[in-house]
């Protein structure tokens, strides 16, 4: 069993992440996340959790043999911390380290490439208790997590991303409170932020020093927006969400600093800088990832005068979440940061779209979705036919799945699941990537 060949070929694979497929939710000596608690308040929409989810954690090895049957060359899944450290650091608890081995193995078995997140959201409870990402020790605990994780996958994984989104999960989780851990305010957003970065730039510089050759990324949301008219104004309205949205957990990570003069209200971040951290979140990655669905189309407002724009809504088709369908965002993000020198490659690591699919005589007819996808790949491979080093694609998500505060009623899936009896039943889309990735394998 060998590790595949990270070569420069383009690959495809699909993403999920732990707690929205796994369940077994204190199983195995697995400890409480935030989403366990935060769900269990009853604060998600259609009051569900993930405590089952789709059980991916007693299916696991099913699930991989319908990514061989996609024809995938990657999978990109995430690590529960809570799984693996019930206590966020200290003793690791084996049962949950042997799941992840035994799914990377039967992934390698199946000639496909793991892509390893470490953190996408579901933060141990025990740690938030002290803090969570508003205390600076979590850049000791990441850093303790890293090591523990790379002892036990690194003869199996060469592919790691550090963090999934921290825009999202500090902006709705310590700014708004509308996800785990539900903590709201401005201090508790710039605190988290700037512990996210130190702690992610901490977490690469370990990998790098256990493993010369791994290949350390991370993936950050990004949404393409425009101006709505050409002037100065709504210009300068565009490159403040720019500047929120996208580089506000890029650009400081190159060297470039918090982009604090196109959006003013990120100098109070300078309040929680200390002495040489402005070094300390720098890492020269050997990829990023970009995670995006849709686009914005924004105007100066000053009625919310720290933003200083509002988004206006367009006559566009929209998915089951009412987000708008717009394929140019996706290329116009790739030559946007595919031309920053300090960026050596990138992937998609996730772009998908969720709609009302229905199984029908034992199908899944999701034409909207092979639709999405076909215009959103392809409008990936123009920008690299353009130059840009974008070297894969990642479909969100393999399976349909627990999606956040919304519940389980969007489904993203290339796979339809049943949550009532787990049944899966991979729709037209599915068949669709499958046939996609064969008809390119053939070409080359």
């Amino acid at each position: 069993m060998s590790i595949p060949d990270p070569s420069k070929k383009f690959i495809f694979g699909s993403a999920t992440s732990s707690y929205q497929i796994e369940g077994a939710w204190n199983e195995d000596g697995k400890s409480a996340s935030i989403w366990d608690t935060f769900s269990h308040k009853g604060k998600i929409k259609d009051k569900s959790n993930a405590d089952i989810a789709c059980d991916h954690y007693n299916r696991f090895q099913e699930d991989v043999e319908i990514m061989a049957q996609l024809n995938l060359d990657a999978y990109r899944f995430s690590i529960a911390w809570p799984r693996v450290l019930p206590l966020g650091t200290g003793k690791p608890n084996e049962k949950g380290i042997d799941f992840y081995k035994r799914l990377c193995d039967n992934l390698l078995e199946k000639s496909i490439r793991p892509f390893v997140t470490l953190y996408h959201w579901d933060l141990p409870q025990i740690l938030e208790d002290k803090g969570g990402w508003t205390n600076r020790d979590i850049i000791e605990w990441f850093s303790e997590y890293t090591s523990v994780m790379h002892n036990a996958l690194k003869d199996r994984v060469k592919d790691w991303i550090i963090l999934n989104e921290p825009f999202v999960f500090i902006v709705l989780g310590y700014l708004l409170g509308v996800h785990a851990p539900g903590r709201r305010g401005f201090k508790n957003f710039f605190r988290a932020s700037h512990h996210a970065m130190l702690a992610q730039a901490a977490s690469a510089r370990i990998l790098r020093s256990l493993d010369s050759t791994a290949r350390i990324g991370t993936t950050v949301s990004c949404t393409a927006t425009y101006p709505a008219r050409d002037n100065e104004k709504d210009r300068q309205a565009a490159r403040r969400f720019d500047a929120f949205y996208n580089r506000f957990y890029i650009d400081p990570v190159v060297g470039r600093g918090y982009p604090m003069q196109d959006l003013p209200v990120l100098k109070k971040i300078k309040k929680y800088i200390m002495p040489d951290d402005d070094k300390g979140i720098q890492f020269d990655f050997d990829f990023w990832g970009i995670n995006t669905y849709s686009t914005k189309l924004v105007k100066r407002n000053r009625v919310v005068p720290w933003l200083g724009y509002r988004e206006l809504k367009r006559k566009l088709p929209r998915t089951a979440m009412g987000w708008e369908i717009d394929a140019r965002g996706i290329h116009d993000l790739l030559m946007q940061f595919g031309k920053y020198p300090e960026i050596k490659e990138l992937y998609i690591t996730e772009n998908g779209a969720a709609f009302d699919d229905r199984v029908e005589d034992g199908r899944v007819h999701d034409m909207n979705r092979i639709h999405y996808l076909n215009q959103h790949i392809d409008a990936v491979l123009k920008a690299r036919a353009n130059g840009i080093n974008v070297n894969g694609y990642f479909a969100w998500s393999l399976m349909d799945n627990f999606e956040w505060a919304e519940g389980f009623r969007p489904r993203f899936g290339l796979v339809h699941v049943d949550y009532k009896t787990l049944q899966r039943t991979i729709k037209d889309s599915g068949y669709w990537y499958r046939d996609f990735i064969s008809g390119l394998k053939t070409k080359s």
